[in-house]
């Protein structure tokens, strides 16, 4: 299995002069193509930081990031914001829809920013609604996100996260606005496109949640408390 993320000694300070706080303390972690990986850590854990330097929306003070085989640690903000667009597809706990947008247009949304291999309008409509379709959404592809429920919200973000054929899926608290039966629903989806090869890393604070997955990290200050294969009821 290839490593899809590599990082080795990842700090992050925040900070200058007498005033620094490491938020990030020497992170060595792998995940391989296809897992299914939760990162869990109290408030204050460094879990945030990790999972914005991940997603290449920060940057490490030092260590090395590797991305699927591409070192990214040192990228600036233009290549950062590439490497987001083509390889990384993001899941958020609110959504992030935009409000008088279509469902449709809303999965579109990532192939209007890809700068390689544009592709014209009618191909977009297209993949977008075949993505839809694969998540149980194309009889709401034209409708506004206010005419949605939460869970049909998350399918949404779900095959926005999806169009670009990602090399990683991100979720953060993909379950966490929404009601039990409809937050489980969602994990079925997650499990669903698990089983299809896709590499998953997710953030959340429910040990039910997390016992759902291959593999729990735990965070605590700044550093990695365990990493571990995950056994139903939580227990890594």
């Amino acid at each position: 299995m290839k490593p899809i993320i590599k990082t080795t000694e990842l700090r992050k300070v925040y900070g200058m002069g007498d005033i620094q706080v490491q938020a990030l303390d020497g992170v060595d972690i792998q995940i391989n193509e296809g897992e299914f990986v939760a990162v869990m850590g109290p408030s204050g854990s460094g879990k945030s930081t990790l999972m914005n330097i991940l997603g290449c929306l920060d940057r490490p003070t030092s260590g090395s990031y590797y991305l699927a085989g591409e070192d990214v640690g040192g990228l600036n903000k233009v290549q950062l914001a590439s490497i987001r667009n083509r390889r990384i597809g993001f899941i958020f706990q609110s959504f992030n829809l935009l409000p008088r947008t279509s469902a449709l247009r809303n999965v579109m949304l990532p192939l209007v920013y890809k700068r390689e291999n544009q592709v014209s309008p009618g191909e977009r409509e297209a993949l977008a609604m075949a993505v839809l379709e694969s998540v149980g959404l194309a009889d709401r592809a034209h409708h506004e996100p206010n005419e949605l429920s939460g869970g049909q919200r998350q399918r949404v973000a779900i095959a926005r996260a999806l169009i670009n054929d990602p090399v990683l899926v991100m979720a953060d608290e993909p379950t966490g606005n929404l009601d039990s039966k409809t937050g489980q629903e969602i994990m079925e989806l997650l499990h669903t496109l698990h089983e299809r090869g896709r590499t998953i890393l997710m953030v959340t604070h429910e040990p039910d949640i997390a016992s759902q997955t291959e593999r729990s990290i735990v965070l605590v200050d700044g550093r990695v408390a365990s990493d571990g294969r995950t056994t139903p009821g939580g227990a890594v």
